[in-house]
């Protein structure tokens, strides 16, 4: 699913890039597929490879100072190779005024040429942030995501568990709710996961016996976020006497997400468990993970060494 050339001109993305069309109105559903971006130099001369047909391509100041120096046999040469990719757009940058030839092809064509004051470097950068996140895989998981210290934690499990409540308990502490029961996430490149809240229930959270509650207007900005990249995934599951969980934490298991491993632990629940606690511990323990402290491999190795020299004073 791509992007249409419009939503370029739509909203705010218009003032933020600094758009207005110019000619080609009627290409205006083209739609962008990738968020890379081609700046056409020496292409337009026919030396190097043809131009990318699936690319925005940006004139600055070098190609239109090229193309208004050419006279019009040359101008031809340049036509020929313009014409041969279904270009989704032309932008010209640096609010120059794009030459009058090129205006009539993109009227001919249905090619969307527009003008923006940015610089070519500027709108590049910013254009390919906005489609990179705009064509990132996405999916939707029944969740609850958190900033604990800064560590992304996605909560899952079964409805009725606890999930709703564990995040309030951490909020109250100082924590922050990213978004609560359906949490949008987006790949972005090379492989990272960020989650989001979907603007009808950003800020709410359901709470069993409570209702719906605001947890912006409750508990003030500081307890918010917007997005938050996701580090760590914890599922929920009710406690069951003859099933084994992990005690000493040597495995490390991973959840597949956009096709992204997240570390996973299970947390079981029951009467008297601070689960809360538990998460802000595992949160705790992640950073120590990631700054390559791992505590029971470093326990495992100690006992590793006793036992080695044990065994030494036995023999």
């Amino acid at each position: 699913m791509g992007v249409p050339v419009k939503e370029l001109l739509e909203g705010g993305w218009a003032e933020r890039f600094r758009l207005e069309l110019v000619a080609g109105e009627d290409g205006l559903s083209r739609e962008l597929t990738t968020s890379r971006i081609q700046k056409p130099g020496l292409l337009l001369t026919g030396l190097l490879e043809e131009l990318h047909s699936d690319r925005i391509q940006i004139f600055g100041a070098a190609e239109i100072g090229y193309l208004n120096s050419l006279n019009w046999r040359e101008l031809k040469s340049v036509i020929g190779v313009l014409e041969k990719p279904d270009i989704p757009a032309i932008i010209v940058t640096r609010e120059l005024d794009p030459p009058d030839f090129l205006a009539d092809l993109c009227r001919k064509k249905h090619i969307p040429l527009l003008k923006s004051s940015h610089s070519s470097s500027v709108l590049i950068d910013e254009i390919t942030k906005y489609l990179a996140e705009r064509l990132a895989p996405t999916t939707i998981l029944h969740g609850v995501l958190l900033d604990v210290l800064g560590v992304g934690i996605l909560l899952i499990g079964k409805s009725g568990i606890g999930k709703s409540e564990c995040a309030l308990d951490l909020v109250s502490r100082g924590y922050r709710l990213v978004s609560d029961d359906a949490v949008l996430i987006k790949r972005m490149p090379p492989s990272i996961l960020i989650g989001t809240a979907s603007d009808l229930i950003r800020y709410h959270m359901e709470i069993r016996g409570l209702g719906i509650v605001n947890i912006k207007d409750l508990f003030g900005i500081t307890a918010i976020r917007e997005r938050k990249q996701m580090d760590l995934v914890v599922e929920l599951v009710k406690w069951e006497s003859d099933s084994e969980y992990e005690r000493l934490g040597f495995e490390e298991n991973s959840y597949d997400i956009l096709g992204v491993g997240l570390p996973y632990l299970q947390i079981p629940v029951s009467p008297g468990r601070s689960v809360a606690t538990i998460v802000e511990v595992a949160a705790r323990n992640q950073i120590l993970k990631i700054m390559g402290h791992h505590s029971a491999k470093r326990l495992e190795a100690h006992l590793d060494n006793a036992m080695k020299s044990m065994d030494r004073v036995k023999s």
